[in-house]
């Protein structure tokens, strides 16, 4: 065996074992969303012996129903010039359901045929810890390193997302502080490590529609007006309209429907309301603005001289972003091949992260992080071989990004 492959394996095991341990650490943790359970002060504790100047925010208030509990954030920097590279993502875990469905405990990390298992292994508690290792890897062999690298961790990201990243940006922003590249560590890849990276992400724009008709029996339809028929028609075409063609990035502007409710529970009597959830998952070739005002135009088409009126509710969770091919790609894309010998996708598939909420501030954004097939799941888990490879291909992004 060669030299360069005898170290090749020392570093993975010496990666491995100290981002397993991490891992472990963190997703002993029940840190279900906001709840960050200590896991941020496993990190700033780390962090701090590294070098890194470490601070706390805190957002929101608790209310009773603990819908907008108060938030933990941390913002973590060591340098203080540019490029500022830095690794986000949320310690923060959704429920685990009834925990009997599990093969292993949830929140008890199990090592069991060549994985991790635990609520957190995918998404994304070992894409932190394999962060935090590369960070201190990289630090301690380069003490003198340029730029800066920083770490802004939350507990929001799987929750409402109002109190956590969204707002530590804001703070970022109101005194100049800017992210160059951000690498959020979430579950990227599909088949193997490091074959997908997203390079952006599509915007999603929520509506709540309701429908008010008049309630009535069924029999003398014509002293009522129901809701249900005067809808149908708006929904159809909605549903069957092209917002856009998409581009070489994104795929086309796509709208489902997630929730149909009418009905008073009795079969002799026409509802008065209808509501109904509709999303749009859109991509850069349109705009939140045109969505609402076609939306609005079918809509308008169908009830202008309707006896029933409707109103739709609108959310915008995040616009689209790109990040094109450049320094980051290329850095993300190199540190891949030379760790894993894949040539990584670039990706702009699935849901929303927070992501969304650093682009807008002008940063090139990607997000890459293990294997997605069983985030959000019963009997989460992650190969545990990759753990160390991730920690290495951050270590390399590292190098890639403030040494050449």
């Amino acid at each position: 065996m060669s030299d360069f492959n005898k170290q090749t394996i020392h570093q993975q095991e010496s990666h491995q074992q100290q981002t397993l341990d991490l891992s472990i650490a963190l997703l002993e943790r029940p840190s279900v969303t906001p709840d960050d359970d200590g896991c941020q002060d496993i990190l700033s504790k780390r962090l701090s012996q590294a070098g890194f100047d470490c601070e706390f925010m805190y957002f929101g208030d608790r209310d009773q129903s603990g819908e907008h509990a108060e938030v933990k954030n941390l913002w973590a920097r060591r340098g203080t010039t540019d490029p500022v590279i830095c690794f986000a993502g949320p310690p923060d875990v959704v429920p685990t359901g009834d925990e009997n469905n599990w093969t292993y405990p949830p929140f008890t990390p199990t090592i069991a045929d060549g994985y991790l298992w635990a609520r957190g292994a995918a998404d994304m508690k070992t894409g932190i810890a394999a962060f935090t290792v590369a960070a201190e890897r990289f630090v301690a062999n380069y003490p003198e390193h340029k730029g800066s690298i920083a770490f802004l961790i939350t507990s929001d990201e799987e929750g409402p997302s109002i109190n956590g990243t969204v707002k530590v940006i804001e703070t970022l922003e109101a005194r100049n502080e800017k992210i160059t590249y951000c690498l959020v560590g979430e579950p990227s890849s599909t088949d193997t490590l490091g074959d997908i990276i997203k390079n952006g992400r599509r915007g999603s724009l929520g509506a709540e529609l309701t429908v008010t008709g008049k309630q009535g029996h069924v029999a003398y339809p014509h002293l009522a007006c129901n809701p249900i028929h005067a809808t149908m028609a708006a929904l159809a075409e909605l549903t069957a309209a092209t917002w856009d063609s998409g581009n070489d990035y994104f795929p086309a502007t796509s709208l489902q429907i997630s929730n149909i409710n009418s009905g008073t529970g009795a079969t002799n009597v026409i509802p008065e309301t209808l509501e109904a959830v509709f999303n749009f998952r859109f991509s850069t070739e349109t705009t939140e603005d045109e969505l609402k005002a076609k939306t609005h135009a079918i809509f308008d088409k169908y009830f202008t001289d309707s006896k029933a009126n409707y109103n739709i509710h609108w959310k915008l969770s995040g616009q689209p972003f790109l990040t094109p091919e450049g320094k980051l790609v290329s850095a993300c894309q190199k540190a891949i091949k030379k760790v894993t010998d894949t040539d990584t996708t670039l990706s702009t598939s699935g849901g929303t992260s927070d992501g969304r909420f650093i682009a807008p501030t002008g940063a090139q954004v990607v997000e890459l992080g293990v294997r997605n097939a069983t985030i959000h799941q019963v009997d989460e888990k992650v190969e545990v071989d990759d753990l160390g490879k991730l920690a290495q291909i951050y270590e390399g992004i590292l190098e890639n990004l403030l040494l050449n």
